[in-house]
């Protein structure tokens, strides 16, 4: 089967439309300049000549040569400049004209896709998903533009993370209405994971079920269920593309990093080491942080051009600090400071560049720029469930309780499942019990304390949110069980106690009525 689209940067060639789209949205453009963007797509890297565009665009009509550059000059401006930029195409004196981007077909292998972000070329492209149209199960064929309303704002949504990559709606929706078989599809359009879901539609009540499928080996990943009443449908559908687009999210993250953990032969790549440690990073623990951080420092060594292995070396910089594992804070605060402004200066329209900084300048006693940082990252990508978090962070460390507790609340609505979630629903506990709000402060503990049930802070943030409730007895029993854990060698709360001496008074008020003693 010939090719029938050609995906350069933001661009698809979509040839049985006859159209260019740039991330889905028509790119209003001739006849004549698809004819001679399609020949050079089709060469990328090669010199055409101008008669073999000629014969491309003009092939039973005789015209000047003028009419060639014209047409090319007009598809320069259409395009505008490459990320780096330079032009797309690229005149060669006396010659002709050659197409210099990376192009990738989606029918073709992933594995002949471009390069991404300063990955090798060697390797494999970044992880790619389609969102299929998600079927109407509601009885009712009128409620057919609700479920295509849904799966078009997730498709959305997803192309904001610039680390995977998502087939566009026209390719998706070719689907629709089909007996769909996961494997196949991903085979057909050279993706990895399919996002398939259904939605639901009761009166004002609306359910919605979705699930992740890695096709390789057919097995599900993810799935959730929404059950929510609809009362304004355009609002409900970018709620529900959020959720479903910050869930996802971390799934690919996490099991993207899981094969990379176990297939080394000696043969180390900056790119391996990163993925290595991301599968050491999500394990939570002292002994997997520190050796995850070798893994980044490796890499950064290794390849000081790759953007993401600096912003993995400042999350785990922050990491080590907020669970208490570090000796040295100081010094390791400043490492994944400088890890997240180079990550920037390499990336700088990468969300997660400027979330390391966030996390980083929360641990260094910076607040406002974490707080800055932060709107950054959500700024480029409005769904980034991180994002939310740790402006949240920064927000009640500079002393915003309210504040900090609604994006907290976001963060943790975006992305309900990460395994670190227990530091997030901490500080939201701790930022609803300063916004008077004990009942809430003492659920969002609750969910921690059954994240990471030895985790001795998260004790500490009980026993107060009790004693604010009067409920000296259960208080009490989680003093007992502080002092049954192990002291961390770091506080991971010290920026906030040093800058909110009021709330310090507070928390100490209130370990003192549940049975505190210094």
């Amino acid at each position: 089967m010939a090719t029938q689209h050609f995906a350069f940067g933001p661009f698809v060639l979509d040839l049985q439309r006859g159209a260019l789209m740039r991330e889905d949205r028509l790119v209003a453009v001739g006849h004549k300049g698809l004819a001679l963007l399609h020949a050079m797509l089709r060469s990328p890297g090669q010199v055409l000549s101008k008669a073999a565009l000629m014969e491309a665009a003009w092939a039973d009509t005789v015209v000047e040569d003028s009419n060639l550059s014209v047409q090319i000059a007009a598809l320069r401006k259409l395009l505008g400049p490459q990320p780096d930029g330079s032009e797309w195409i690229a005149t060669v004196s006396r010659a002709g004209y050659r197409f210099v981007g990376s192009v990738y077909t989606p029918e073709s292998s992933v594995r002949d896709a471009p390069p991404a972000g300063g990955q090798p070329a060697n390797l494999p492209d970044r992880p790619s998903i389609v969102v299929l149209p998600f079927a109407n199960v509601s009885g009712d064929k009128e409620q057919e533009y609700l479920a295509d309303g849904i799966t078009e704002d997730i498709i959305t949504t997803l192309t904001r993370f610039r680390w995977f990559r998502v087939t566009g709606r026209n390719s998706s929706f070719a689907y629709k209405g089909q007996s769909i078989d996961s494997k196949k599809v991903a085979h057909e359009l050279g993706t990895r994971y399919v996002l398939e879901g259904s939605v639901r539609r009761s009166g004002q009540h609306l359910r919605i079920s979705a699930q992740l499928v890695d096709a390789a080996s057919a097995s599900q990943i993810w799935a959730e269920r929404y059950e929510m009443e609809l009362k304004e449908a355009f609002a409900v559908q970018d709620a529900i593309a959020e959720r479903v687009a910050g869930a996802i999210e971390p799934e690919l993250l996490k099991t993207e990093s899981l094969p990379a953990a176990a297939r080394h032969s000696g043969n180390v790549t900056a790119w391996d080491l990163v993925r290595k440690g991301t599968w050491h990073f999500h394990h939570v623990g002292r002994d997997t942080h520190l050796k995850a951080r070798d893994l980044f420092r490796r890499a950064c060594r290794l390849d000081p051009e790759l953007a993401e292995a600096h912003i993995w070396l400042a999350r785990v910089s922050a990491g080590v600090i907020a669970y208490g594992w570090s000796d040295k804070a100081e010094q390791d605060i400043r490492e994944g400071l400088d890890a997240a402004l180079k990550a920037i200066q390499l990336d700088e329209r990468n969300p997660y560049s400027h979330y390391a900084l966030a996390i980083c300048s929360a641990y260094a006693n910076a607040p406002e720029q974490a707080v800055l940082a932060a709107e950054k990252a959500i700024e480029i990508s409005p769904s980034f469930a991180l994002g939310h978090l740790v402006l949240g962070m920064g927000q009640l460390f500079r002393g915003s309780a309210g504040e900090a507790a609604s994006s907290l609340e976001r963060g943790l609505t975006l992305n309900p499942h990460d395994p670190q979630n227990f530091v997030w629903c901490n500080l939201l506990a701790l930022a609803s019990l300063f916004a008077g709000k004990a009942e809430d402060a003492l659920g969002a503990a609750v969910k921690a304390r059954k994240l990471r049930p030895a985790w001795r802070p998260i004790f500490e943030t009980l026993a107060c949110c009790y004693a604010a409730l009067g409920r000296l007895q259960e208080a009490g029993l989680c003093i007992d069980q502080m002092r049954q854990l192990e002291e961390l060698s770091a506080d991971a709360l010290g920026p906030l106690r040093l800058r909110n001496r009021h709330w310090m008074d507070e928390v100490a008020s209130l370990l003192k009525k549940a049975g505190w003693q210094e």
